[in-house]
């Protein structure tokens, strides 16, 4: 993790020492603000593929048969339940466990009891939202979020660092009407 956050520090570096000349401040040009998109697209890719290369080898070493979505979210319903399926704009509630990588426990429905939201309509995390959207009533899963679909770039500020990949085991206890 720390390996990532210092590998974005120094391509920003880059990046902003090659905007900061010694000579009289300029206008960026067209094409200068053209190669430092560029190069932040590159640095993000690269980025995403490390992440993904991560989540790969955490799964296979636990042998964990996870499927991949378009977005990036590595999934796993283990157990199926039999209820009715979560829907966007319908309130969820889950029993779960938030870990990071290394074990760590950041959060759980055992410590804070078990989180209700809305898919669609809350500041859960998206990877989150989209997996709830693939269970029904008494499922049990596992999500692993990449950075972008949990909490990016700053962590949350509290138990979840900087560029941190997160994983979620849930249950959908149930969905609302």
């Amino acid at each position: 993790m720390k390996r990532g956050l210092i590998e974005i520090c120094v391509c920003l570096l880059f990046i902003l020492t090659g905007s900061c000349k010694k000579e009289e401040t300029r206008r960026l040009t067209k094409e200068d603000i053209r190669e430092k998109k560029e190069m932040l697209v590159r640095v993000n890719k690269y980025l995403v593929k490390k992440d993904v290369e991560l989540i790969e080898s955490y799964a296979r070493r636990r042998g964990w048969n996870m499927e991949l979505t378009e977005s990036g979210l590595f999934y796993q319903i283990y157990e199926r339940g039999n209820g009715i399926k979560a829907v966007n704009g319908k309130d969820a509630t889950i029993d779960y466990r938030l870990s990071l990588l290394d074990g760590t426990l950041c959060y759980s429905s055992e410590e804070q009891g078990p989180k209700k939201f809305t898919p669609g309509h809350s500041t859960e995390e998206s990877g989150l939202e989209q997996g709830i959207l693939m269970m029904h009533v008494g499922d049990k899963a596992r999500f692993i979020l990449p950075p972008h679909l949990a909490h990016g770039l700053l962590g949350d500020e509290n138990r979840i660092p900087a560029r941190s990949i997160i994983i979620y085991e849930v249950e959908l206890l149930e969905v609302s009407y």
